[in-house]
């Protein structure tokens, strides 16, 4: 026998087995209608059936002779989030099976499955409002130093310093301020930047920074997350609720009048941006981060899960930056003197008795040391404030 003929009898036997294939898989007893959608031989499809004349008038019982479950009742399973059978297992790829999701409703989505319902909430409410909402309170705050400016001292400064913030306190606020910056730039850039910076710089330079950002955010994410506790520890004695404090939100803490309300270390306002912003919308960010990098132990990560925590961090984070915004407003062009206090760590006593008056008290009586940490190589600072200075 001639190589001629092996090779003639192989693909003989190959076409044999392939039509056998066939043959078995086309006579094989159906399952249980409730076991979702089945898998169909490959050998039995007929790719270029749809070149028929009369394709589209077939009954499903001709389409299933030529290509197997591309007809109605397979797709109505599909489009109602039937499972159909995979080979991956459950543990790693829990949804591996399922082409559609079931139909849910999620706040402000109408009655779809869950992937279209996700994405009605993301695009029509999440980035629209959420845009608007950061752009209102930016020209809010424009117009409110264009019309107030900055807010001096009344006072002619003493030299005598107050240790406001220690160099742990400083430390933990500007490591956690930096990596907030790092990820609202990159945030902002990948939920807005296709709004206002691909049109200027062209899509292929976009994707480049997109993708540089995305792996800023998660390099970012974690030292936001651990700094956030720092600082959360740091500060929470100094947050707790005080006499005064209700006083100061009825008067809005005097920014109006011109006449700032005593308030201890720190005031009304700053404790609501502690317990809502950095605690309570804080903590939710980090959680829903967390989610969505896959770091919690033991969570299934199903594409509802992943959805829910994608709009859980969109809300909390548009939230929190529009605290934040207040803040950092207050901290450097809004008061003179705050944004020198947290870099050195020291006010003047005019300072301190101008904008926190309960607490410039509390350090005149000698309740609170006006150098609380150590200085090296003295105790205390030769220009800070004693319990007996006077007024």
């Amino acid at each position: 026998m001639n190589r001629t003929s092996v090779v003639t009898l192989i693909l003989a036997l190959a076409c044999a087995m392939g039509t056998a294939v066939g043959a078995m898989a086309q006579t094989a007893p159906a399952k249980a209608a409730d076991a979702g959608v089945q898998s169909a031989n490959i050998f039995s499809l007929a790719p270029d059936a749809n070149t028929d004349p009369k394709y589209a008038d077939q009954t499903n019982g001709e389409r299933a002779k030529v290509q197997p479950g591309n007809n109605a009742p397979i797709w109505r399973q599909v489009g109602a989030g039937v499972n159909g059978y995979s080979s991956l297992p459950a543990s790693e790829a829990p949804e591996a099976g399922n082409l559609i999701q079931p139909f849910v409703q999620y706040p402000g989505s109408k009655l779809t499955n869950a992937g279209e319902a996700w994405r009605q909430v993301r695009n029509n409410w999440i980035i629209p409002y959420g845009g608007s909402l950061l752009l209102i309170v930016m020209l809010a705050i424009a117009l409110f130093y264009y019309t107030k400016g900055t807010m001096n001292l009344h006072g002619a400064e003493t030299g005598r310093k107050i240790e406001r913030f220690t160099p742990l306190e400083r430390a933990a606020h500007w490591t956690n301020a930096s990596a907030f910056v790092a990820l609202t730039l990159s945030g902002v850039v990948m939920a807005y930047g296709k709004f206002f910076i691909q049109p200027v710089i062209g899509n292929t330079l976009f994707g480049w920074l997109s993708f540089v950002l995305k792996n800023v955010h998660n390099f970012a994410g974690p030292l936001f997350a651990v700094s956030l506790l720092i600082v959360i520890v740091t500060f929470v004695r100094d947050n707790l609720p005080s006499s005064g404090d209700l006083t100061w939100l009825l008067k809005g803490g005097g920014l109006l009048s011109g006449q700032e309300v005593p308030s201890h270390r720190f005031n009304a306002g700053e404790k609501v941006v502690f317990w809502l912003g950095v605690l309570g919308l804080g903590l939710i960010v980090v959680a829903s981060g967390l989610v969505l990098d896959k770091l919690v132990p033991g969570l299934i990560y199903e594409r509802s899960t992943m959805q829910i925590a994608n709009m859980v961090h969109g809300v909390a984070t548009v939230l929190m930056m529009v605290m934040f915004m207040g803040h950092i407003y207050m901290g450097t062009l809004g008061m003179q003197g705050a944004y020198s206090a947290m870099r050195e760590g020291y006010v003047d006593e005019t300072w301190a008795k101008e904008h926190h008056e309960l607490w410039y008290n509390d350090v005149k009586a000698g309740k609170i040391p006006a150098q609380r940490s150590e200085l090296p190589g003295a105790s205390a600072s030769a220009n800070s404030i004693s319990p007996s200075a006077q007024a």
